[in-house]
């Protein structure tokens, strides 16, 4: 069971060439249930999700099932001849947080450019509970679809988000 938390950016962190980082693209097979193929640095994945991702509204986090299956770099390629809509180009930095924590911030490139957003994950509904964000997390976003990036593989531009 995957529990996480994703949160907007008020402003990115101090020394990010410090953190480790992978360059991510991402593109969906199918988006219900989520198939969704990875190339993260030279690491090739198929991941499936759970059909419908449970929100779990009082925790005001994303809970549901994920399965990881590594890919060649050749069967990443047939099948990223494959998706539906458009593949997401990101660096995701690895920042380290206060409670042992490691917050994911995505930071998105090409026609999302400028967008950016922050993910934690749990090991349980407890410590996703009691989670307090540093001061640069912005609003948690963890139910709002548009946020997810399978939705964001379906988006032209940011406008989307200016309904804010």
């Amino acid at each position: 069971m995957e529990i996480e938390k994703k949160f907007q950016v008020k402003y990115l962190p101090e020394k990010m060439t410090d953190f480790a980082k992978k360059e991510i693209e991402q593109g969906y097979l199918c988006t219900a249930p989520v198939v969704r193929i990875r190339k993260s640095n030279e690491d090739y994945i198929l991941t499936y999700k759970s059909n419908h991702p449970q929100e779990e509204k009082e925790l005001k986090a994303r809970m549901c099932e994920e399965v990881e299956v590594p890919l060649t770099r050749e069967a990443y390629e047939h099948l990223r001849e494959k998706i539906d809509y458009y593949l997401i180009a990101k660096t995701r930095y690895l920042v380290p947080i206060s409670g042992g924590y490691t917050g994911e911030l995505d930071v998105f490139h090409g026609r999302l450019e400028g967008l950016c957003f922050v993910e934690v994950e749990f090991p349980n509904e407890e410590a996703a509970k009691n989670f307090v964000p540093p001061e640069w997390f912005g609003e948690n976003v963890s139910n709002d679809r548009r946020y997810t990036n399978s939705f964001l593989s379906c988006c032209d531009n940011l406008e989307v988000f200016q309904a804010e």
